[in-house]
């Protein structure tokens, strides 16, 4: 297999088969995927065995290296500054104030970019950099901060900001900020917000516009709630006159839900306004058609298009082929791709990744080399997504020996290794035992300037856990909740850690991460407070359980039913019936306050939690018959 890939590296390295026309396809539908990250700018942060980050002094970037910017040194010293310190505002403004960094045009928006999904370190220099004489932020900074702000869930610190901008540079605000804002709504379905934004806009000075509606009612379909898009559409058709964009997006979302039917009364709905259908309506069509499994339609209407002289696009083809992909027919793929090239429509490099991550998909790894060759000899650079599936294909055969040998191919021919590819390495050294070559890699990751995510986090800290590194696991949680990553979907990593904690007896250093989280201004709901107070009362801690309970209400955060039950169960054995009281008549006040009677909160309680009794025994019991089974089994065989 790596023979195959070193003639697939040969190819590409040969200058004449490199497509260098402007026309071509891969310039035509999709940009050449190139480093991301500049890897001249070199700083030397190291984890020390299994360690925290340790600040070491960085070399300078060689000013000869075309590659280098001038705002690279600057980045790289805020950003090490506000690892270092941003849990600490005082020092780090001190620390800021002392690096001799000058504030200029450009430079807040890099550092912005440079810490990535840790919205909170961005946040943090942002809040120190408009506090400067002589500076204010522009508009691709605030515009910057929206949106990793909203990206992180931040709604009220955006719509903060935004009222900050109306008092101090309302002319700064435009639609675009409120479209990110809409956009990061939709996506966490909360619909009755994003549209909310509409509304709001007036207040802030601007206007209302097609191109608002437009983006709204496309966000909607995209993150399903193509439902509610279609009751806007609707209200909206006399203020907005409807479009071909609005009728597409409708199209998609319909198509997406798996809604055929709905999908042609938005087709017949547009040919009565005389709208004419252009190769992207089709296109979204034949997507639908393919995805609910109708193959038989989605070539029918391919024809009907040639008929009507809207000849299908590389898009086209490939839009079946990935669901045939998707549908392990992967002879009928290669049929479709034939067919293509044979009709006079080349190939772009997406045709490509999709027929490779089919095959890689489905296991046939000889197969995707075997793509990837030809698809270089076509002189098409491929991506990090295409590797990023072959990638995973060795990932789920646990070898990670050929997924370091494509890392450095990828590297031979230019092409860097980015977030994704490096996560999935990691996954796979954490889930092999190789904590220590996971640990490797993140250092490495972080030389060639990426930021960790959220997703590399969660796989490291699960990495230790697995081996047992119990300090490692606190100490890279910690790290993700100074950095701003601890979200609600991260819940079950904080379930396990403190479970690990507690089982190994370690209620001290349990402690100290939930205290980290509480001080760092996480917004905890029920969900986290209960994970804790559980953790504490099944390993047998029942006051300290019934402590944090107390906190928890003082937040104004319910205990739910049966967490009360609990521990009020745990109390009873224990005859404290002076905590009992008081946990009763806070519940008891916060119940009313909620119009909530007590009496059925405390049956429900009781309810709950005989029931996940009955289900924990009931799993045992299953479990022990299987148990009993598999030997009988084993002799019949």
């Amino acid at each position: 297999m790596r023979r195959l890939f070193q003639k697939s590296i040969s190819l590409y390295t040969k200058p004449n088969l490199i497509s260098s026309n402007p026309n071509s396809p891969l310039q035509l539908f999709h940009t050449v995927h190139k480093p991301s990250k500049q890897t001249n700018h070199v700083f030397n942060e190291r984890r020390s065995g299994f360690g925290l980050v340790r600040l070491g002094t960085d070399p300078e970037p060689s000013p000869d290296n075309p590659t280098h910017c001038e705002f690279a040194a600057d980045v790289e010293k805020i950003y090490r500054i506000l690892r270092k310190f941003h849990s600490r505002v005082p020092k780090l403004e001190l620390a800021l104030h002392q690096s001799g960094v000058v504030l200029r045009s450009g430079l807040t928006e890099r550092v912005l970019n440079r810490c990535g999904d840790a919205g909170n370190l961005g946040y943090r220099f942002f809040a120190w950099a408009s506090q400067q004489p002589n500076y204010r932020p522009s508009h691709d900074v605030y515009r910057a901060m929206i949106k990793s702000l909203s990206k992180m869930r931040q709604f009220g610190a955006v719509w903060a900001l935004l009222e900050e901008m109306r008092k101090e540079s309302p002319e700064l605000i435009t639609v675009e900020m409120f479209v990110v804002l809409m956009r990061r709504f939709a996506s966490a379905r909360m619909v009755k917000k994003a549209v909310e934004v509409l509304d709001e806009m007036p207040k802030y000075g601007v206007e209302v516009d097609e191109f608002a509606f437009g983006c709204l009612l496309d966000a909607m379909c995209k993150n399903g709630s193509v439902k509610e898009a279609a009751s806007l559409f609707e209200d909206m058709r006399v203020r907005f006159k409807p479009s071909i964009r609005h009728f597409t997006s409708l199209l998609y979302g319909w198509c997406r839900a798996g809604k055929l039917m709905e999908a042609k009364h938005v087709l017949v709905q547009m040919k009565e306004l005389g709208i004419e259908i252009d190769i992207v309506v089709y296109n979204v069509l034949v997507g639908g058609y393919a995805q609910a499994g109708k193959m038989a339609d989605a070539y029918e209407l391919l024809k009907e298009m040639r008929r009507k002289g809207c000849e299908p696009n590389a898009a086209s083809y490939t839009t079946v082929i990935q669901a045939l992909c998707g549908q392990e027919k992967m002879e009928e793929a290669m049929r479709v791709f034939v067919e293509m090239e044979s009709s006079g429509c080349e190939a772009d490099v997406v045709t490509y990744s999709s027929l490779i991550s089919g095959f890689c998909k489905w296991g046939k790894i000889v197969r995707s080399y075997e793509i990837l060759e030809s698809m270089i000899q076509k002189g098409f650079m491929p991506s990090q997504m295409i590797y990023l599936q072959i990638m995973l294909a060795h990932e789920k055969k646990e070898d990670l020996e050929e997924c370091m040998a494509l890392m450095g191919e990828m590297r031979k021919i230019g092409c860097m290794p980015d977030l994704c590819i490096y996560n999935t390495v990691i996954r796979l050294a954490c889930k092999l035992g190789e904590v220590k070559e996971g640990v490797r890699l993140w250092n490495e990751m972080e030389e060639a300037a990426f930021s960790p995510g959220l997703d590399t986090f969660v796989i490291m800290i699960h990495g230790f856990l697995a081996q047992g590194c119990l300090i490692e696991a606190c100490d890279y949680f910690k790290e993700m909740v100074g950095r701003g990553l601890l979200s609600g979907p991260q819940y079950g990593t904080l379930k396990e850690l403190m479970n690990a904690l507690l089982r190994d007896e370690k209620l001290e250093m349990a402690k100290d991460v939930w205290s980290c989280i509480v001080t760092r201004g996480c917004e905890l709901n029920v969900c986290a407070w209960t994970i804790w107070i559980h953790a504490l009362f099944s390993k047998g801690h029942v006051k300290e359980a019934c402590s944090y309970c107390l906190d928890m209400m003082e937040a104004d955060v319910m205990p739910q039913p049966d967490t009360f039950a609990r521990l009020m169960r745990g109390l009873k054995k224990l005859y404290n019936r002076q905590i009992a009281a008081e946990i009763t008549e806070k519940v008891r006040q916060m119940a009313a306050d909620r119009k909530i009677t007590f009496k059925m909160y405390k049956r429900r309680g009781e309810r709950d939690l005989n029931e996940k009794v009955k289900e924990k025994q009931d799993g045992g019991r299953k479990r022990r018959a299987r148990r009993r089974q598999w030997p009988s089994q084993a002799k019949a065989l």
